[in-house]
């Protein structure tokens, strides 16, 4: 399986994912990593172990369909069976979302449908939530509302702060996205009518795994 991941920062569920590929956990390697920033460190991962890097900077377009089409085509040259979005900080216009429909996934920082956008672990904290996660979705059109494939679901602890969270869940992405992913590779998981199809049985609820 041919992977593609998108960043804009530090790039470290990329190289969660770099890692899961090397040591044969998925079935894959990463052909490409692009990124809309020229200063993301994720950059630099891929760059060390000889992957191929496109920085295509979102300020240089007059608008997002203008960027989108850019990106897509540069994509395309890497011909990959996956597009994985990575802390990729750019929403997608739905031009670029049908074009890779069923190959495009993101992983978002709460346990969806709950508190989509930006400032999760913040908003969890206010509500007195009692648990907290990570999820992985294949992407649409809505924003962070793509049908769910797996969540890794844990406690939000007494003492816990915004920082601590962030960091605690941050550390169970970095096996989730790599897990996701090597279903996918080895033909567990497909992409059938917008719904993830995991050992032959549609997923109408994600695979929650209890850290």
């Amino acid at each position: 399986m041919k992977i593609v991941v998108l960043i804009s920062g530090s790039g470290s569920n990329l190289q969660a994912i770099i890692d899961a590929c090397q040591s044969g956990v998925i079935a894959g390697h990463v052909v490409g990593v692009l990124s809309n920033k020229a200063d993301a460190y994720g950059l630099v991962r891929a760059e060390q172990v000889g992957i191929d890097t496109a920085v295509i900077q979102h300020k240089d377009f007059a608008n997002r369909d203008a960027f989108d089409l850019a990106m897509q085509e540069h994509i395309e040259l890497w011909q990959p069976d996956i597009v994985v979005l990575a802390g990729f900080m750019r929403i997608l216009t739905p031009a670029f979302v049908q074009h890779f429909v069923g190959k495009l996934l993101n992983i978002h920082p709460s346990l969806l449908p709950l508190y989509k956008g930006l400032h999760t672990h913040r908003r969890v904290m206010a509500c007195g939530d009692k648990w907290h996660g990570c999820s992985v979705h294949f992407v649409n059109d809505e924003l962070d509302g793509g049908a769910v494939i797996a969540q890794a679901v844990l406690d939000v602890l007494a003492q816990d702060n915004e920082q601590t969270l962030t960091e605690r869940v941050h550390k169970h992405e970095h096996s989730l996205y790599p897990l996701v992913l090597s279903w996918l590779a080895s033909g567990r998981l497909v992409y059938q009518q917008g719904l993830p199809v995991l050992d032959g049985q549609i997923l109408h609820q994600p695979v929650r795994l209890l850290m």
